[in-house]
């Protein structure tokens, strides 16, 4: 490694922004460990001093976001906050949230990520045992869950920017929810319009 590489500062986070930043504008698959070492400004082995290889580097970013993801559920004081606070997640995360839910990336046995990921978990179910039976939690658990990443990816895809609009996304999934859950009379119809151009 050159001089300048051990003089960098923090090596890791800035191979990490680096490579969250090319996540954000062109996707996993457009990441070269060369190329972020360009990035970063050092020599073109030093990120494999950190991350070994490309796998290693998506891991790392997997288990950062499942992190964080769980800091962002932890403020969540209910069930529907959790859900918000998770789409609060992904759309201040587009790159985490990119490459938590692919694990073809990344090295899914990896002891750091997996306790991240757990931790994660954790705050998820927190909100649903809080309001279930014991017995409907883990059906109900996948229902929140489905309903928040469901959300979450089709916002970030652009598919929910017509029917969103303007709206702050937080207030709309609210709203999602407190229709979805509520009781409604026989034959009524929520949201015949939302896949509509």
């Amino acid at each position: 490694m050159s001089e300048r590489t051990y003089h960098h500062g923090d090596l890791r986070r800035a191979v990490l922004t680096a490579a969250l930043d090319v996540i954000r504008t062109d996707g996993p698959s457009a990441l070269s460990l060369r190329d972020l070492a360009r990035r970063a400004g050092v020599s073109h082995a030093a990120p494999a001093h950190h991350f070994k290889d490309r796998s290693g580097l998506l891991t790392a970013i997997a288990t950062e976001g499942y992190d964080l993801l769980a800091a962002t559920l932890a403020d969540a004081p209910d069930l529907r906050e959790r859900g918000v606070h998770y789409v609060r997640f992904a759309v201040g995360h587009p790159a985490h949230f990119q490459v938590m839910f692919q694990p073809d990336l990344y090295r899914p046995d990896d002891p750091e990520l997996l306790a991240a990921k757990a931790r994660a978990t954790e705050e998820l179910r927190a909100g649903v045992a809080d309001r279930t039976p014991a017995e409907d939690a883990g059906l109900m658990g996948i229902a929140a869950w489905s309903i928040a990443h469901g959300f979450a990816t089709l916002l970030l895809s652009h598919n929910l920017d017509r029917p969103v609009g303007d709206r702050d996304a937080e207030e709309v999934f609210r709203a999602l929810t407190g229709v979805t859950f509520r009781t409604q009379p026989a034959g009524s119809r929520v949201g015949d319009d939302t896949m509509q151009e």
